[in-house]
């Protein structure tokens, strides 16, 4: 396992970061702790959660992730564990997430925070990142901008200075972002500089063989300014390991239990690429899911790869992708059905 530092801030993270988001759903408290302690064994220091997992969603649910996190953070070295959690944002219905109230104000931050540190035993998160954001911009399988469904929102310099009252106080060490737009980004680097206010220290967004967006725009800020990506879902909800081709998942995979997280991937090309993805891993030997993942890894703006499984084979094999090293000839292959099948899950 590799170590980083990420961007601006003094974290050094392994190259792969452990995903929470099953936790509390499809996987046990014990199972969660499993999963844990076997990440770390294989030299993971990295994870990441939210106040609103698991997902999908749900008020019976919500915080059970960060709260099976917490329980088994409190028998570690807290100093060993790099942690980050992400704030809930606006204009998704959430309405049992703090009552509702969901703008990035200094109010619904400390709230928060607070709770996300109760659930998490600790008194500190090593990165808390706004997990989409304030503004109406288009997300989630959405590439175009709507002018008419913009929305009030808060302003970026009031989001960072609601973030720097507990960034004094101690409780979070970096602010990063997640799901944002290059104009984002550079607006909160700019007002940041300007203000004296916290810099972001990197960004989560999506970013798999399937979406690859990410490298239009947002990679050349990784580059001049030292942000970088912390890409999720980079399996694209288990596309890319073949499992969902020709309807053959197992009950019990997440798209086949929860049909609307699929939404983004329900598009024409999509299952043309993802064979020819997996043809392409078989002829080198590999899993579908191995090439995926060391693509992802491969990527000069990555600064850690994140990762979610609900079984411990899943995991070793995800964990088990950083020792890929994917040669020339391959990744002229995979640029060559790139070019032909660009983006099929945007």
């Amino acid at each position: 396992m590799r170590y980083r530092k990420l961007g601006t801030s003094e974290l050094h993270v392994s190259e792969v970061c452990l995903g929470t988001m099953t936790f509390g759903e499809q996987n046990t408290e014990a199972e969660a702790h499993a999963q844990l302690d076997r990440a770390f064994e294989l030299g993971i220091n990295f994870v990441d959660a939210a106040e609103m997992y698991p997902v999908p969603p749900r008020a019976e649910t919500q915080g059970r992730t960060e709260a099976y996190v917490g329980s088994w953070l409190a028998r570690q070295s807290r100093d060993k564990v790099v942690l980050a959690t992400k704030i809930t944002g606006p204009g998704r219905g959430l309405a049992w997430i703090r009552e509702g109230r969901l703008s990035i104000d200094t109010q619904a931050v400390n709230a928060a925070i607070d709770g996300s540190l109760r659930r998490l035993k600790t008194d500190y998160v090593d990165l808390y990142q706004i997990h989409w954001p304030d503004r109406y911009v288009p997300q989630f399988g959405k590439i175009h901008y709507d002018p008419s469904q913009e929305r009030p929102s808060v302003s970026i310099e009031a989001q960072l200075e609601a973030l720097a009252g507990p960034v004094r106080a101690g409780k979070i060490r970096y602010v990063g972002l997640s799901n944002e737009t290059p104009w984002g980004v550079m607006e909160f680097l700019r007002v940041a500089r300007e203000r004296g206010l916290p810099v972001v220290a990197s960004i989560q967004n999506a970013y798999n063989l399937l979406n690859r967006t990410f490298e239009a725009g947002l990679s050349e800020i990784t580059r001049q300014c030292n942000v970088p990506l912390l890409p999720y879902s980079p399996l694209a909800f288990g596309h890319l390991t073949g499992k969902y081709a020709d309807g053959s998942a197992s009950p019990g995979a997440r798209l086949v239990r929860f049909p609307p997280f699929g939404q983004r991937y329900q598009k024409p090309n999509v299952e043309a690429a993802v064979k020819a993805y997996a043809e392409l891993a078989r002829s080198r030997g590999m899993t579908p899911a191995a090439l995926a993942l060391a693509f992802v890894m491969s990527r000069w703006f990555v600064g850690s790869t994140i990762i979610g499984a609900t079984t411990l084979a899943q995991l070793e094999e995800n964990i088990g992708a950083a020792a890929v090293t994917l040669d020339a000839d391959t990744l002229e292959a995979i640029e060559r059905i790139h070019l032909s099948n660009p983006n099929p899950a945007v």
